[in-house]
């Protein structure tokens, strides 16, 4: 029940920045910080605000506090493992879409005029076409991206350069970052949204069913970051490894009583391969393994 309550009031907070955003409402006032905090993992939780608040706005980092409250006082969660939560959170929550590419660069204006003397390189980023479309509103992507399917060029590498050189590069860039109150409406955010929630509900149901594979589970954030191919693949070896060995674990199909050494091989077999070969035939040896230990057992 605490778990949905949890879920219920995150919803509510993210209705709540969407509606900030787009009505312009979303003052810099910092968001309280939760109550029951523990004060080693505070410094983390600090630093993941301001970060989300440059990011996004201050609803956006009420919103990750939000998500974070439900492990306050949980049983199972040290200040280690909330500490991890806490911070890979921020993480994917700040994720580098163009928009964001755009808003660092532009920080990089005020340390050129007070260093005019010293070189600055053009961030230099390999996206792909979907990648970019998707950060615009689902009204205006969604048509896009059909038409890119049809025409076979979804998935077509650009190049983009993000560049402070000169006032038409600078004006570039403040185009670019000011998508930022249409975010929270992409195509993009749709789906980084449901990974959030859906990690954050694995980690819930470690805690219940198997908590000793809790931080496996934490931890197998990291598969999913960057952009462009890397951030694809880590995203799709994911959902692998969720869906074959965590989920039928926590439901009761597969018998798993180490899931996180699985979870480790597993991650220990994803390669940049988008045929997940490896990766696929180290799953199903690992879910033999399991159903054979279960007809012994049975046996036995």
């Amino acid at each position: 029940m605490n778990a949905w309550k949890a879920k219920l009031a995150g919803v509510v907070a993210e209705v709540r920045s969407t509606l900030a955003e787009l009505m312009g409402e979303d003052d810099d006032s910092p968001p309280c910080l939760p109550s029951g905090l523990p004060d080693a993992v505070k410094p983390i939780v600090v630093e993941s605000v301001h970060r989300l608040t440059d990011y996004q706005g201050a609803g956006y980092a009420q919103l990750y506090l939000h998500r974070l409250k439900r492990f306050v006082g949980r049983r199972n969660v040290d200040d280690a493992l909330f500490g991890d939560i806490a911070g890979l959170m921020a993480a994917r929550m700040s994720y580098e879409d163009p928009i964001r590419m755009a808003q660092l660069k532009l920080a990089e204006v005020e340390i050129r005029q007070n260093r005019p003397h010293d070189t600055f390189a053009d961030d230099v980023r390999k996206l792909r076409l979907d990648e970019m479309v998707s950060s615009l509103p689902e009204a205006v992507a969604d048509p896009v991206l059909y038409g890119l399917e049809w025409a076979g060029w979804l998935h077509m590498p650009v190049t983009r350069r993000f560049s402070t050189e000169s006032r038409w590069s600078i004006r570039r860039l403040k185009i670019e970052a000011s998508l930022r109150r249409w975010r929270l409406h992409s195509v993009r955010y749709a789906k980084e949204r449901v990974w959030v929630e859906r990690w954050l509900h694995m980690i819930d149901r470690s805690l219940t069913k198997q908590p000793e594979a809790v931080s496996a589970i934490v931890q197998s954030a990291t598969m999913v970051q960057d952009y462009g191919h890397a951030y694809r693949q880590g995203l799709a070896d994911w959902h692998l490894i969720i869906d074959s060995l965590a989920k039928p674990t926590f439901d009761g199909a597969l018998k798993l009583p180490d899931l996180a050494g699985a979870v480790a091989e597993a991650r220990a077999a994803a390669l940049p391969d988008p045929r997940q070969a490896a990766l696929k035939r180290t799953i199903a040896q690992i879910r033999a393994r399991a159903s054979a230990g279960g007809v012994d057992a049975a046996a036995g």
